[in-house]
């Protein structure tokens, strides 16, 4: 079962909030989690966030990947520390005709 750390949208039209959770990555956006690790309000002035370190450290020791923002996230608060790069390289693998 391959483990992702997301954010599952909530809240009304135009105006988002988030949770971040722990899920299966098969199901879906707004379908059932593992755990509910925190809260991620951008609307608000300054953006509010709110997570349980100790659970994301535990979650992210057990294997489970974040989405990119999760990651972006998790460094801020202090859960993760920032890699030097954190997205894969892209690379253009176009063969060249003679």
């Amino acid at each position: 079962m391959a483990v992702k750390m997301r954010m599952m949208r909530m809240g009304d039209k135009k105006s988002p909030v988030y949770r971040i959770v722990v899920v299966d990555s098969r199901k879906a956006r707004g379908g059932e989690y593992i755990d509910k690790i925190g809260f991620y309000n951008p609307c608000t002035e300054p953006a509010e966030l709110n997570v349980d370190v100790e659970k994301a450290k535990d979650w992210l020791s057990k294997g489970v990947q974040p989405t990119e923002t999760v990651k972006s996230l998790m460094v801020k608060v202090g859960a993760m520390e920032k890699s030097a790069k954190l997205s894969a390289p892209k690379t253009n693998d176009k063969k060249k005709k003679n």
